[in-house]
């Protein structure tokens, strides 16, 4: 592809780009295609020959675009967000056109040092201590991982990573029965097993139960297990409950365990100063992380993880090979030293074109916006006879049901079960479920960029409808 040709593209692609961005409602919002549609419409063999570019356009509008679910349409309530913005768009464009590979400082200093100041930049916003410092993962569950690495390193006296596992002692994890499923495939990557990962009763709105948190470690200490870490949750994946981080702070602290806080979507409330309760007992905390790539307008993948003390973190995953050794190792940051990958993306670049471009107010008046939708959401739940809300609303997320009178528990569970997949194929509205309690519960979730009351409301106005139609 020439210059000229790849300019004409391109520009093509900018109005594509933005013309989707304007007209995205009119799509399904979860793909309607059955499985094995898209696969058995892409050739068997890859072409022998050169194809134009305008082919392949062709086909993506054809065959590709069919298939894909819309994360970013206004009606996405589902799971939690994977936002973005065209700020972030702008700069992933020019992400993708440096192919920068920012493994250490040398390969892209300017790639390092933004990421060194947009991490300061988001510490100070979320209200994390001064001395913390962060590093961009690609997700949760990779930053999650690399603090349960780090604590297995600190307790056993950095030896695993060198000798191996035997002799090491049982080590113990613990979170509780509401943590991401990231911490469930953390303990199995780490060698410490499904089996040894607690998961801790909760208190009646979801959040871990720290009486029983201290009653796990201290019978695992009885029996000769090692304490390794402890994951609490700010904004849990089925009913956004926050775990109480200062408790749970003091606890890790008598016994000398890590504390890691998962915050990957709760975390971008913390810029607004009515939410810092949620970091009572801040002091305690060893790592943390958070998604800007979930709330924060900035589109996957990016992931704001940040520690106490960086050398743990450094201690547990540097490696020197020769090729790899600089001059300026040392002045600076090599970020391929604070986690797994080598590789790394210049995701930092995102961030600041986000930041610039909304301002910090006006990332606090949208975060605000999605917390006062689900607040006035929950509001018209609990106005209806037939329906309920079955946890407590904290952010952007409400948890409710179907609940006709007269119905038992297995009947109300099939038919919201029924309600769920008859929402999600009309294609105007996509919503995922949770189970609360043995109830099979309906999330709907108002943190998507562009999503407004209207949208919410006319939602609420299509699950009311489809509901008692089905008891009609």
């Amino acid at each position: 592809m020439t210059p000229d040709e790849f300019r004409k593209h391109a520009h093509h692609l900018v109005d594509w780009m933005a013309g989707y961005m304007e007209n995205i409602e009119k799509y399904p919002v979860k793909s309607q295609v059955k499985p094995g549609e898209i696969f058995s419409r892409i050739p068997e063999n890859p072409p022998s020959q050169p194809e134009s570019f305008d082919s392949l356009m062709g086909d993506f509008e054809q065959i590709i675009m069919p298939g894909i679910t819309h994360w970013q349409n206004p009606n996405f309530f589902a799971y939690f967000p994977a936002n973005s913005s065209p700020p972030s768009v702008l700069a992933e464009m020019l992400i993708a056109t440096l192919g920068s590979q920012c493994m250490i400082w040398e390969t892209s200093p300017a790639a390092a040092e933004l990421e060194e100041k947009m991490m300061i930049w988001l510490r100070d916003l979320i209200g994390l201590p001064a001395s913390f410092e962060g590093v961009i993962q690609d997700s949760a569950s990779t930053a999650t991982l690399g603090a349960i690495l780090t604590a297995r390193e600190k307790v056993t006296g950095y030896s695993i990573n060198n000798e191996g596992a035997s002799g090491k002692g049982v080590l113990r994890v613990y979170c509780s029965e509401q943590t991401h499923s990231s911490v469930d495939k953390a303990v199995k990557i780490a060698g410490i097993g499904k089996s040894n990962l607690v998961k801790v009763p909760v208190l009646h709105d979801f959040s871990l139960d720290p009486s029983k948190l201290r009653e796990a470690i201290d019978s695992d200490t009885s029996k000769g297990f090692v304490p390794c870490c402890v994951v609490a949750t700010l904004g849990t994946t089925g009913t956004t409950a926050v775990d109480p981080l200062k408790a749970i702070g003091e606890i890790c602290s008598e016994k000398g365990i890590w504390l890691h806080v998962d915050a990957a979507m709760a975390g971008t409330a913390l810029i607004l100063p009515e939410f810092q309760w949620m970091l009572e007992g801040k002091e305690y905390i060893d790592s943390f992380v958070f998604n800007p790539h979930k709330w924060m307008f900035t589109n996957f993948d990016c992931t704001a993880y940040f520690v106490k003390d960086p050398e743990l973190l450094i201690r547990t995953f540097e490696i020197l090979p020769e090729y790899l050794k600089t001059r300026t190792r040392g002045q600076v940051n090599d970020y391929r030293d604070w986690g797994v990958p080598l590789g790394r993306r210049f995701r930092a670049l995102k961030l600041w074109s986000v930041i610039r471009s909304y301002g910090v107010e006006g990332l606090r008046g949208k975060i605000r916006y999605h917390i006062s939708i689900a607040a006035r959401l929950a509001d018209h739940i609990s106005k209806e006879s037939d329906f309920e809300i079955l946890a407590p609303v904290t952010i952007n997320v409400v948890c409710f049901r179907y609940k006709p009178a007269g119905a038992d528990e297995p009947t109300l569970n099939m038919l919201n079960e029924k309600l769920n997949h008859l929402l999600n194929d009309t294609g105007k509205i996509y919503l995922s479920h949770t189970v609360v309690n043995g109830k099979f519960t309906l999330r709907m979730v108002t943190g998507q960029t562009n999503v407004t009351l209207e949208h919410v409301e006319k939602a609420w106005v299509l699950i009311k409808e489809k509901a008692r139609n089905l008891m009609a």
